[in-house]
């Protein structure tokens, strides 16, 4: 390789290594997880208001850009780690929130709350044992609704009506059990598949 291809190579930011930690899609993300509390405080303080629709979604919406930022520069075990993390304190923390500000029902919080614990059990399982599990449409999807379900009880327009957020927060309920179950086999399949080679 030429020195100035060498040059290139060190500017191009696709170069991240895997160890990488000072990233800029990891930056964002702390960032996310920063801020989150904010917006919890906010929730609990009083729940319909547009600023809070403006953070949720600022906060929300951030996490398709670090994603985007991260496969452009090159994805890290830290991003992979940090990144669902802050996913799932935003998410859940929302929900919660929600929950203690009487917007939001209990129950099927704490069931998502339950999947998420027991399926990030089981990924560090198999991740002990070399396997890991690629993320299906279905998790992204319940992602998607838990976001809206958050969305529907923090907008001014649609609080009061609140078999709308009831409804969406539900239909990710069963999202997150149905991919909950896919991610279970797809474990077992690959575990079944490393014993036989």
């Amino acid at each position: 390789m030429t020195a100035p291809e060498q040059q290139r190579g060190a500017e191009d930011p696709s170069t991240y290594g895997p160890s990488a930690l000072a990233t800029p899609a990891n930056f964002l993300t702390v960032i996310r997880l920063l801020v989150a509390p904010v917006l919890f405080a906010m929730i609990f303080d009083q729940v319909a208001t547009w600023p809070n629709v403006a953070l949720w979604t600022v906060l929300a919406g951030t996490d398709w850009v670090d994603g985007f930022i991260a496969r452009r520069h090159g994805a890290t075990r830290s991003g992979a780690f940090l990144d669902p993390l802050a996913d799932k304190v935003l998410i859940l923390g929302a929900l919660f929130a929600l929950v203690a500000a009487d917007a939001l029902p209990l129950v099927p919080v704490a069931i998502i709350a339950v999947r998420e614990i027991a399926i990030s059990l089981y990924r560090v399982q198999l991740g002990r044992h070399g396997l890991a599990v690629p993320a299906r449409l279905t998790g992204k999807v319940k992602t998607f609704l838990q976001s809206l379900a958050v969305g529907a009880a923090l907008l001014p327009i649609t609080a009061s009506y609140t078999w709308i957020a009831n409804a969406l927060l539900w239909a990710s309920v069963f999202m997150a059990l149905f991919s909950g179950f896919q991610y279970l086999h797809d474990g077992r399949r690959a575990a079944t598949t490393m014993q036989a080679d």
